[in-house]
């Protein structure tokens, strides 16, 4: 009894300190969000954010196929990563002006492969 006891602690305090590590996504960080084509297209979005907020967005259209997206021009204040099909920005916490970034997306829209290129322009909160 003592034992399971003990064991239910750990897990407790385990989940309490992992949920401290959790990601905190900006609801809606995309404020104009163009349409690409994958028919060697350039879009600009634009991105708001607050310091220290993640903003973690999806590029897939319901008749898109993504086959890559790669970093072109990286951002100079916060961090990105691409994951799968998309990308999660982190916004630094001390935030001051804007960023930017560029992607490029390459994949099959309906029937045709192509690549477009994503421009995506970083305000704070």
């Amino acid at each position: 009894m003592r034992a399971s006891l003990v064991s239910l602690l750990r897990v407790a305090v385990a989940a309490y300190a992992m949920s401290a590590l959790t990601a905190h996504a900006s609801p809606l960080c995309i404020k104009e969000r163009t349409p690409f084509a994958l028919s060697h297209d350039t879009v600009k979005w634009t991105m708001s954010i607050a310091p220290g907020a993640d903003c973690i967005q999806g590029l897939r259209w319901s008749h898109m196929q993504i086959f890559s997206v790669s970093v072109v021009s990286g951002p100079s204040r916060g961090q990105l990563a691409v994951v799968g099909s998309g990308f999660r920005y982190s916004a630094e916490r001390e935030a001051r002006g804007a960023d930017k970034f560029t992607l490029l997306i390459s994949g099959k829209n309906r029937h045709d492969p192509g690549t477009s290129t994503l421009e995506v322009e970083v305000n704070p909160q």
